[in-house]
């Protein structure tokens, strides 16, 4: 029995772990300056972190997912081309965020790399193994998901961690999945793989889909120096200083 899509699958996932997560901030007491905020919006750059992190712990999943199945996604791939190749590339997409899972399906490691498959009908270098493309992203998969979940946990949980230690690690994994997707931009100019799209074809597919690795990194990595420079967790406290 079908009981989501691909793309709601994804969605379901962002919502109950960001919800799980946001359950545990912090209410606010009176006497601290934040008081009388949302939770959610007391600290912005903290909800923020927490929402991406959330969301790139999925992704990471899909690129141990592409590193696993890369001979499955260079096969499927090929069919695709043959269906979606000749300016249909946005038809595809569609149909894999449309296409009916269960939930024996959304364990399936083979669905989740679907997305590469679908995304070389875009750029193909990520059906291709020897490219820097497949081998930043399945390093990012292997490396991450503890540093977003450090990250998470800090932030729930700030007397428990070593300011130093967290500054330090956020730095180095952001900096990490900042610095690969400048590379992959250019390499994706240089190598003129936009050729034979629309420009706002590549503009909202791929420019917008990886900018979100651009933008919430640099928004961590910025909370890393302040942790680093005054040497706490402020910066990332839901309910601000104490009046």
């Amino acid at each position: 029995m079908y009981l989501l899509t691909w793309s709601s699958a994804i969605g379901l996932w962002l919502v109950l772990s960001c919800a799980i997560t946001l359950a545990f901030f912090p209410s606010c007491s009176a006497s601290t300056s934040n008081y009388g905020f949302s939770r959610l919006t007391a600290n912005p750059l903290a909800t923020c972190l927490v929402i991406f992190n959330n969301l790139n712990v999925f992704i990471a999943i899909c690129e141990i997912c592409l590193g696993y199945h890369i001979r499955f996604i260079q096969s499927d791939y090929q069919k695709k081309l043959k269906i979606y190749g000749n300016g249909n590339q946005w038809q595809g997409a569609f149909d894999l965020l449309c296409m009916p899972i269960t939930l024996r399906d959304a364990l399936d490691g083979k669905n989740w790399a679907l997305m590469w498959s679908t995304y070389s009908l875009f750029d193909p270098s990520y059906q291709n193994n020897e490219s820097f493309g497949f081998f930043i992203d399945v390093g990012n998969g292997w490396t991450t998901i503890p540093t977003c979940l450090f990250l998470n946990y800090a932030i729930l949980f700030p007397e428990r961690v070593d300011p130093l230690i967290l500054g330090c690690v956020v730095l180095a994994s952001n900096w990490q999945m900042l610095y690969g997707t400048i590379i992959y931009f250019l390499s994706f100019i240089f190598n003129k793989r936009y050729e034979g799209h629309a420009g706002w074809s590549i503009f909202l597919f791929v420019g917008t889909t990886n900018g979100v690795w651009f933008i919430f990194p640099g928004m961590a990595i910025y909370a890393a120096y302040v942790i680093l420079k005054d040497g706490n967790l402020n910066v990332l406290s839901i309910c601000g200083d104490e009046r």
